[in-house]
């Protein structure tokens, strides 16, 4: 099997890396905006680099993998689905619905794969989390709570392209929240806060912001983020039933301490990133791409499941700007999601 790597930042790095040494992967192309950095990257793995996206199409793969700016996600999308070729795709398809809508309905014109990129549901903790669930380990689920808070902010040039706060970071806890459960999301109240660095009210955004979602089968559930964690990255979802509750992300590395005398004492070494934090679901989610290819299995994520967690962004920001409960039924894309 050939992949070409559209992409060789961060993420595009570590799938390469992880594609190269697969066994079932033959080889890779890899491209970037910048040609320097994907024939480093080429080198180090002993791989090809290609001078272009085109090339990368006209050469032959059999499938590709997308980490480029969101920006350029829909139209490699919909190249790629017109070509024939599986894609895999980091999240989001786009940053509005449209783009997302189109690209969507392209690969499905064309019958083709589209996985996105939505690692927690290959984390360990959150496999856990929903297989207690759906097994009726906590009986009636009644509260979820999710956080995700970064350590430190992102580059001030890349805020105004990242989409915001709701459809660049608690989009991971929207589309996680729909997998844990099984429920879907009915409306959503949130607020944020612009209170820190000048950064995020020039780029129109906020550097923290609450939900409080409501699911279909009447559970509760809030999620938080923040740029501006100073303890560390900390991730973590807890759920509470009639019969018991659980948390995701609660170890030794938990940027959290506790006041308590008898509590446990703080990390030695919280986790810094997503990066360190999720490794093992990167790769977990980039072998079941190569095992969707080869036909064996379905696929896990697909973009009518990004395209839900979308829309409950979307939500998220319409209420927010207009100090409002939102249902997810004013949300356009619901019917045609159904639809496909």
């Amino acid at each position: 099997m050939r992949i070409g790597v559209i992409g060789t930042g961060r993420l595009g790095t570590i799938h390469a890396n992880t594609l190269s040494r697969h066994r079932d992967v033959g080889s890779l192309i890899l491209t970037d905006t910048d040609p320097k950095r994907a024939q480093e990257l080429a080198l180090r793995l002993g791989e090809t680099a290609a001078p272009g996206v085109d090339e990368i199409f006209k050469w032959g793969v059999d499938a590709v993998v997308i980490t480029t700016a969101t920006s350029a996600h829909a139209e490699l999308i919909g190249r790629a689905a017109r070509s024939g070729l599986p894609v895999f795709c980091e999240k989001p398809i786009a940053l509005d619905l449209p783009g997302t809508l189109h690209a969507i309905g392209e690969v499905d014109t064309a019958g083709t794969i589209l996985q996105m990129g939505f690692q927690r549901r290959f984390d360990a903790g959150y496999v856990g989390a929903r297989e207690a669930v759906r097994s009726g380990r906590l009986g009636r689920l009644h509260t979820v709570r999710a956080l995700s808070s970064d350590q430190e902010p992102p580059p001030v040039e890349w805020l105004p392209l990242s989409g915001g706060l709701y459809r660049d970071t608690l989009i991971h806890d929207f589309d996680v929240l729909r997998w844990v459960t099984g429920q879907e999301v009915v409306d959503v109240y949130a607020a944020g806060s612009d209170a820190g660095p000048v950064m995020f009210r020039e780029a129109g955004d906020v550097d923290t912001a609450a939900v409080l979602l409501t699911l279909d089968d009447g559970t509760l559930a809030t999620a938080t983020a923040t740029r501006l964690n100073g303890a560390g990255y900390d991730v973590r979802m807890e759920l509470a039933g009639e019969l018991d509750q659980i948390v995701v992300g609660l170890d030794d590395r938990t940027p959290i301490a506790s006041t308590e005398p008898s509590g446990p004492p703080a990390a030695d070494k919280p986790w810094s990133g997503f990066l360190e934090r999720f490794g093992p679901a990167y790769e977990a989610e980039l072998n079941a791409f190569v095992e969707v290819v080869r036909g064996e299995r379905a696929n896990p994520c697909d973009g009518r499941e990004a395209l839900q967690a979308l829309r409950i962004a979307e939500a998220c920001e319409r209420s927010r700007r207009e100090r409002r409960p939102v249902a997810l039924a004013e949300i356009p894309g619901g019917a045609s999601a159904a639809a496909m």
